[in-house]
């Protein structure tokens, strides 16, 4: 009999593999995986917490604002704790003051109109989105705070992206925007970044802000690391599918970065290896294994919020460098025209190509070197991305350029 199975039986094994991965062995629940999820309790964290707590202290009071500082590492927590802590806000206190929280990343909105057009949209999804300056827009800002007797609790996540672009004029015009009004103070600002934004900012700006108004958190050590891995695989999988040993593990594994996105995927990983080989139970093994293919990782939206051409020209990237460690720009930009036939996409000029590589780069997405020989035509530019990530984003820039 030949090497292949019949049609039939080739059918048989194809839906008994695939019913064998369908069939939810260990997960019952995938959104605590995911990277917009924010579980009730934050793991980790209870004395940043408190010192929140302690600088809104008399925020129930409408004539108070607040404003603080959270920096630290990637994956420490600064994103999620502001997520926890003004959601708990708005909870308690709700009934006092009412609270209009708005999330701007800086990252992906990193100039001073952006960061302007976000807000005001968020106050009111009608306000045209062109048309207006930065100026008319605060205005329309501080007219709607007035008038809907709404406290906006501002968190500017990433701001030392903004403040780059920015020098810190727009922080300094959001702590101004009740002067010379009676009425009490409409906006508090939770500013987020990996760097000590306090020492970016000048005299005037860190003045009304507040030096003393920081908290700085450090890495998650193996046992919070632990712990964070035990909250979101009760939260995701079925009981008594992750043994005590493999979470143990993820956490000695993960706080090599002390990063809790590491801990994440080293779980949603293993599960996903223990459910593709028929296992109802993660090992520590598949733990092992994930963390020598594990790497770095990407938000959604920050590849949502790309155009279409910056997503192609990414894709093109990404489907050469699984195989290359580099590939030079002019090689990019023809499997970029590729791509575009592909998608049935009108190639950018030269020029919008090159800007897109300068976004994609900023964004580090990709990482670029010029070869120092040269030659007639100058120096080449070879483009790489971290190992990981072609394989990682391939697919998701496929399934969002398809819906395009």
């Amino acid at each position: 009999m030949s090497g292949l199975a019949s049609g039939e039986e080739k059918g048989e094994n194809v839906t008994g593999y695939l019913d064998r991965i369908g069939a939810g062995l260990i997960l019952s629940n995938a959104e605590p995986f995911s990277y917009d999820y924010v579980p009730d309790l934050i793991v980790g964290r209870d004395s940043q917490l408190s010192q929140l707590a302690a600088i809104f202290q008399q925020i129930d009071d409408h004539s108070v604002s607040c404003r603080v500082a959270i920096t630290g590492n990637v994956g420490c927590g600064k994103t999620v704790l502001s997520h926890v802590f003004s959601r708990d806000l708005q909870r308690h206190l709700g009934s006092r003051r009412d609270f209009k929280i708005v999330h701007v990343n800086c990252r992906n909105h990193p100039s001073k109109s952006q960061v302007l057009q976000r807000i005001v949209t968020s106050l009111d999804s009608r306000h045209p989105e062109r048309g207006f300056g930065s100026g008319e827009i605060l205005q329309s800002i501080r007219k709607q705070l007035q008038s809907s007797r709404e406290h906006l609790i501002l968190i500017l996540d990433e701001v030392d992206h903004l403040l780059r672009a920015d020098k810190g004029d727009l922080l300094y015009q959001l702590l101004r925007i009740d002067e010379g009004r009676e009425s009490r103070g409409t906006i508090s600002l939770i500013i987020i970044s990996q760097e000590q934004v306090l020492d970016q900012l000048e005299g005037a700006v860190l003045s009304r802000f507040g030096r003393s108004n920081h908290i700085r958190l450090e890495p998650y050590d193996a046992s919070e690391l632990e712990a964070i891995a035990k909250q979101r695989a009760k939260l995701a999988c079925k009981e008594g599918t992750v043994p005590d040993g493999v979470l143990r593990t993820i956490g000695q594994r993960a706080s090599e970065t002390g990063d809790a996105r590491v801990a994440i995927e080293l779980l949603e990983n293993s599960v996903k290896q223990a459910e593709k080989a028929g296992r109802a139970e993660v090992l520590s093994d598949d733990v092992r294994w994930q963390s020598r293919e594990i790497g770095r990782t990407v938000e959604p939206n920050v590849i949502d919020d790309l155009n279409k051409h910056a997503q192609t020209i990414l894709l093109a990237l990404c489907r050469r460098l699984r195989k290359e460690d580099e590939v030079t720009t002019g090689d990019g930009e023809k499997l970029y025209h590729v791509i575009c036939e592909e998608y049935e996409f009108e190639p950018r000029s030269h020029t919008t190509f090159w800007k897109h590589l300068k976004r994609l780069e900023a964004l580090e997405l990709i990482e670029a070197r010029t070869d120092s020989r040269t030659d007639g035509r100058g120096r080449t530019q070879y483009l790489s991305m971290p190992a990981a990530l072609p394989g990682s984003l391939e697919k998701r820039l496929e399934n969002t350029l398809g819906k395009s």
